[in-house]
């Protein structure tokens, strides 16, 4: 049980440093346009760090705690990958480098599973307690099919993901900032356009609504309460609320005077940065989460016959045996207060970079590359796909770069990025893969 606690403890800290290490993801645009000073903007992203808690579910967690298979470790493997992902955070940020906090975590929890199979079993088959043969590779969950033509995990997905993420971001940004660019010309197309936009906006997100018969626990007594702030149903009214209000400022784009659509432009910030807090939060607390549910399967697992106090009464989903996930309350409130705490703490030396260094952003290119990042994470989400916030802000922030020029992006600065971003999950994984065997000596 005392390992389990420095666990939960230390996945808490990680959480922590996610929050101050990607600060810079939600506030970098904002206070490069002088939108809000440093210490305003952080309050704003920490408070929608947590605000998040009421909005999202646990799907990203669920594929987190699934990326090793929970019955073949222990909880050196844990222990061995938060370690390492604090240390591969702490050096990233103290160089400056924006780097995935996701993916650290991804790969030093894969990576101590993956030495753990070699220290137990070798490089040879073995017998697992499913009775099937199987090699020292395969405790890693690489690629799982999804259920009735869904969206596959495993991660290999995630690491998919290092490269569509950014691309998503990029493209979407670069999109937003074409309409934009339109919208403010006294021609009637775009207006159309927009128009148009918002009513498949609407029509979409009011087919995708789940009605309360089909909500599992219903959060109020009354219908409409409960079906509005369903996790789900929120998520997709934010996409509804994000579209719309940047078609309204569309639609009288063309009618402002320069003075008055910056003016128009800065408000605006405050929303794009704030829909892209709240998936930052979402996002990266969850990760936390699927690392702390993992650790209490595992010591359920190596200790059969303990009983479980309430508050650790936690138990992973499973589809194909149509077990529903728990998730005891106080896990995700401890992980959204973390990460919202280590926003609060600030990481200038990123927002450097994010805010400047890649390209110059004006209020323009912070709402196109806030508001393209926000619905990318949103996107992503609900596929349940933990993604790197660092690498879509990123991308976004290209995306609109690219909209004046390409030598408007600093791709000296970028490239770099690139490299870390590549390097992150296997360095992670060695790392965590020397922890372990470190720890193995002085842990049974």
């Amino acid at each position: 049980m005392t390992l389990l606690i420095i666990i939960i403890v230390l996945a808490l800290i990680f959480d922590y440093i996610n929050g101050f290490h990607d600060a810079a993801n939600a506030i970098a645009t904002v206070v490069a346009t002088k939108v809000l000073t440093p210490f305003q903007a952080v309050l704003w992203a920490a408070f929608f760090n947590f605000l998040a808690y009421w909005v999202f579910g646990f799907g990203v967690a669920d594929t987190v705690a699934k990326t090793a298979h929970t019955m073949e470790i222990n909880l050196v493997v844990i222990l061995a990958g938060v370690i390492a992902a604090i240390c591969w955070n702490l050096l990233t940020w103290w160089l400056g480098i924006p780097s995935s906090s996701s993916h650290t975590l991804i790969g030093g929890f894969a990576g101590a599973a993956v030495a753990h199979a070699i220290a137990v079993h070798g490089f040879s088959s073995y017998i697992g307690e499913d009775g099937v043969t199987h090699y020292w590779y395969e405790i890693v969950s690489w690629y799982k099919a999804g259920k009735d033509g869904g969206m596959p995990s495993g991660v290999l997905i995630i690491i998919a993901f290092i490269v569509l993420a950014p691309l998503l971001g990029a493209l979407a940004s670069y999109l937003i900032s074409i309409w934009l660019l339109n919208a403010s010309r006294k021609i009637i197309g775009p207006k159309i356009f927009t128009v148009a936009l918002m009513i498949a906006t609407v029509w979409l997100v009011s087919s995708l609504m789940v009605p309360y018969a089909e909500i599992d626990k219903p959060r109020f007594a009354s219908h409409f309460w409960s079906v509005a702030f369903d996790p789900h149903n929120i998520k997709w009214f934010l996409v509804a609320f994000i579209i719309l209000t940047v078609s309204l400022f569309c639609l009288i784009f063309s009618s402002l005077n320069l003075h008055q659509a910056d003016k128009a432009l800065k408000k605006m910030q405050l929303l794009s940065s704030a829909a892209f807090s709240l998936g930052h939060g979402g996002n990266d607390s969850q990760k936390v989460m699927g690392i702390i549910a993992a650790a209490v399967a595992v010591y359920i697992h190596t200790n059969p016959g303990v009983h479980m106090d309430s508050w650790l009464d936690v138990v992973l989903p499973n589809d194909d045996l149509g077990v529903k996930g728990i998730m005891p309350g106080w896990i995700p409130l401890a992980c959204y207060s973390a990460i919202a705490a280590g926003t609060l703490s600030g990481g200038w030396k990123i927002v450097k970079t994010m805010g400047s260094k890649i390209t110059k952003v004006t209020s323009f290119e912070g709402v196109a590359a806030e508001t393209a990042g926000a619905l990318t994470l949103y996107f992503t989400e609900h596929l349940k796909i933990p993604v790197s916030t660092t690498h879509t802000i990123t991308g976004s922030i290209i995306g609109v770069g690219l909209t004046k020029r390409v030598s408007a992006v600093r791709w000296g600065v970028t490239v770099s990025l690139i490299w870390a971003w590549i390097l992150t999950i296997p360095i992670s994984a060695i790392l965590a893969g020397l922890v372990y065997f470190v720890l193995s000596v002085f842990i049974s």
